[in-house]
């Protein structure tokens, strides 16, 4: 098991998060969407230029994790955006939660989950709600284990290809 640190991430780390952000989302689904579909998004959604948009905008959180000195993972909370099924919840998205391949299987998910519902906690949520594609099923039984369930579907654009992707939540939050 990997010495895995936690730490938020500031818009310095724009850059490291827009590399993680194009090496984890290529090693997870490159194999199942064409090469120009993949390109499209990673250069429109993972762009140094876009992540130092987001890192440090208003209802955004990001933090990192680390095995040992290096980078293996992070997440994106984001609490400016909340579903219509869950109403007027307090909630929170997990709008992104990566790990490198070399990672997966050696708790650093689980150590990036555990961090996302204490910040649900600490916010007073009610609600974690995130998007995962319909095939991703490893994805699918982690979330499964903390407890999540779908409660809709949307459109999800890669590049141009329209998917399908689940939204899941888990509620309700508690401390116990």
């Amino acid at each position: 098991m990997p010495l895995v640190s936690i730490r938020y991430a500031t818009q310095k780390d724009a850059g490291l998060i827009a590399d993680l952000s194009r090496q984890t989302f290529y090693e997870a689904f490159a194999s199942q969407n064409t090469k120009e579909n993949m390109e499209k998004f990673m250069n429109e959604q993972f762009s140094k230029a876009a992540l130092s948009r987001e890192v440090g905008a208003p209802g955004n959180i990001f933090f990192l994790a680390y095995d040992s000195e290096d980078p293996v993972g992070y997440v994106k909370m984001r609490e400016s955006i909340n579903p219509q099924k869950p109403g007027n919840a307090r909630a929170i998205e997990i709008a992104r939660i990566y790990a490198t391949t070399h990672s997966i299987g050696k708790g650093v998910g689980k150590i990036l989950m555990q961090r996302c519902s204490d910040i649900a906690l600490e916010r007073k949520k009610d609600i974690i709600w995130l998007g995962v594609w319909e095939h991703n099923q490893r994805a699918i039984e982690f979330y499964v284990k903390w407890g999540f369930e779908k409660f809709d579907t949307h459109t999800f654009m890669l590049g141009d290809d329209p998917q399908t992707d689940w939204l899941m939540k888990k509620e309700p939050l508690t401390s116990s």
